[in-house]
């Protein structure tokens, strides 16, 4: 056999091999991803009340201390321009420094390139500086840089109610006023100010700062906010409105929260029952293959292999006439003549049978055994050696002779 007559064999009929069940293939996901909320709370509406007068309860004053950097603030590392080992903290240009950019994560930590992940949440900017320098110190990384935040998102102020633009304010560095907080919202739109009131949940607690007292009062103007603060702009003199606004916002995280929860937990078991049908449907194919009830298609192996076999094609891949010589234990070595390998295929008439020969005694061409492709129904046949069939002969002549003579003294 040559490698043109290999090639005429492998292109001269197709065979597409038979393909596992689609449960081999399938994975437990589910592509629907979580479902929807569904819909959320109104917006609390109270009739409207004209009061007698109006108490101011403002809060008490607070000490928040040092900013403390949150999930969702951006870091930046700004470190001097130049070459060097600065370049592998950051890749950012921007006029004379270079600036790279880091997003918290929901775990609290940065990931810097080639020196991993940071743990800065829950920290000062000093404590952050220190723990970044830690690691770049055991990264061997020159440790000249400095930590800004470019994006305050972790704390927070809300601002609703009679105001131009409902907004939420984020926190800074410095402290966030309540005037300032007002003007960023657009400021208040109320024109008597007889009957409106700004009131500040908190902790728990509602507080209220009537708008005349605001408008007056610059300490009031400059009430400080701390992250958390819910500020809303009240036309009426009832403090149960500001607190049904207030329940409707948390009602909405709760809602979020557990419907959340429910979707992961649905999702979770629409994946169990997703994966143990899919290896019910494995196992049911695999028992209907062991008894074959599964349809396979099949090459015959004859002559003098050291087991004749039906060897099963294999799903999803082609098979070769190595494949199936050694899936018959190989060649019988003491009978068997390797130099007269034949492969037996039928064509589309049952008459018309094509015989591919192959002398494996050349070590060489058994190399083309692994290129040759099997088709269904082709039959392997291996010859015996001359001697083989010589002593065949005589084992059975020999018999006979015996037999012959021992009638013969009979008679």
């Amino acid at each position: 056999m040559s490698t043109s007559s290999l090639n005429t064999a492998n292109s001269a009929t197709s065979y597409t091999p038979r393909q596992l069940p689609a449960a081999f293939g399938a994975t437990a996901g589910v592509g629907a991803g979580l479902r929807g909320l569904g819909t959320l709370p109104d917006n609390p509406v109270q009739p409207e009340l004209r009061p007698t007068s109006l108490t101011l309860r403002p809060p008490p004053a607070v000490d928040r201390g040092p900013y403390v950097v949150g999930i969702g603030d951006v870091l930046v590392l700004a470190t001097p321009a130049g070459g060097g080992s600065v370049e592998e903290l950051t890749g950012l240009l921007a006029a004379q420094n270079r600036r790279q950019g880091y997003t918290v994560q929901d775990d609290g930590a940065i990931t810097i390139p080639d020196v991993g992940r940071v743990q800065v949440g829950g920290k000062t900017l000093s404590e952050a500086e220190d723990s970044i320098f830690d690691r770049l110190i055991e990264s061997q990384i020159d440790p000249s840089f400095s930590v800004e935040i470019a994006e305050f998102n972790s704390q927070r102020v809300s601002i609703g109610g009679a105001v131009r633009t409902p907004s939420v304010i984020p926190v800074r560095l410095g402290p966030l006023y309540l005037n300032e907080a007002l003007t960023a919202a657009g400021g208040i739109d109320e024109l008597d100010p007889e009957f409106a009131s700004i009131r500040i949940y908190r902790d728990g607690s509602i507080y209220q700062i009537p708008l005349a007292d605001f408008n007056r009062d610059g300490d009031l103007q400059r009430l400080e906010l701390v992250s958390g603060d819910s500020v809303f702009v009240d036309t009426e003199f009832r403090i149960d409105r500001a607190q049904a606004y207030f329940e409707q916002q948390i009602r909405v995280l709760e809602l979020r929260r557990s419907e959340r929860t429910v979707a992961l937990s649905e999702l979770e078991l629409e994946i169990e029952i997703r994966r143990a049908q899919l290896e019910e449907e494995r196992r049911n194919f695999q028992s209907r293959l062991e008894i074959g009830a599964v349809d396979r298609d099949y090459v015959y192996l004859t002559g003098e292999v050291n087991q004749p076999t039906r060897y099963a094609m294999p799903f999803e891949r082609q098979s070769t006439l190595a494949d199936a010589l050694f899936e018959a234990g190989g060649i019988a070595a003491q009978t068997g003549n390797p130099s007269q390998i034949y492969v037996l295929r039928a064509g589309r008439s049952t008459e018309a049978v094509t015989a591919w020969h192959l002398d494996g005694s050349n070590v060489v061409n058994m190399v083309l055994a692994t290129r040759f492709e099997l088709r269904p129904n082709d039959v392997v046949f291996v010859a015996e050696q001359p001697v083989t069939r010589w002593n065949r002969l005589v084992q059975q002549l020999v018999p006979s002779l015996i037999i012959s003579g021992v009638n013969a003294a009979a008679n």
